[in-house]
């Protein structure tokens, strides 16, 4: 943990019409990795519209480094089945994190990302300064399955005492 920057805390919302993987549905969990770090939300059973509500937090060293996110179906006796993925770039988050911000109004938009080609934004999404903290609201498209979106909250929490930046 050289150089700790802060914390990233990913709330894992919910999923939206995730795929199928069972006869019954789906059993989801989703993977947050970033760098050497990996955790994992609970399996929510016979659903793809899950509601997780569950904060995820990373150590921050190497901001360049994307988060990135694995949907599974949980399956007792094979292995567990791939249900899509995304990337999130935090390079922008990070920036906005950056300027200091702390005298402007609560619910200021500090940036928007729109969906291209290269992010998994299903939709705009805005890095917004609420409640003395940076927030980013995001819903990403998973890649590589038929159909799924995930809601993620990402939130940035300083370290007292770290370098930060």
């Amino acid at each position: 943990m050289d150089h700790l920057l802060g914390l990233l805390r990913v709330r894992v919302v919910r999923g939206v019409s995730l795929a199928y993987r069972d006869a019954t549905g789906s059993d989801p969990y989703v993977v947050v990795r970033m760098g050497g770090q990996k955790l994992k939300t609970s399996v929510k059973k016979h659903n793809v519209n899950p509601v997780w509500n569950e904060d995820l937090t990373l150590p921050v060293s190497d901001p360049t480094q994307p988060v990135k996110i694995r949907v599974y179906d949980k399956d007792t006796f094979s292995r567990d089945d791939k249900m899509g993925d995304a990337e999130i770039d935090i390079v922008p988050f990070v920036e906005a994190v950056k300027m200091n911000l702390s005298d402007i109004p609560n619910d200021t938009i500090i940036k928007t990302m729109n969906p291209n080609r290269h992010n998994c934004l299903a939709e705009e999404s805005a890095i917004v300064w609420k409640d003395g903290k940076v927030v980013q609201d995001i819903i990403v498209r998973l890649r590589n399955v038929e159909s799924g979106e995930l809601e993620l909250q990402l939130l940035w929490v300083d370290i007292p005492g770290a370098p930060g930046f």
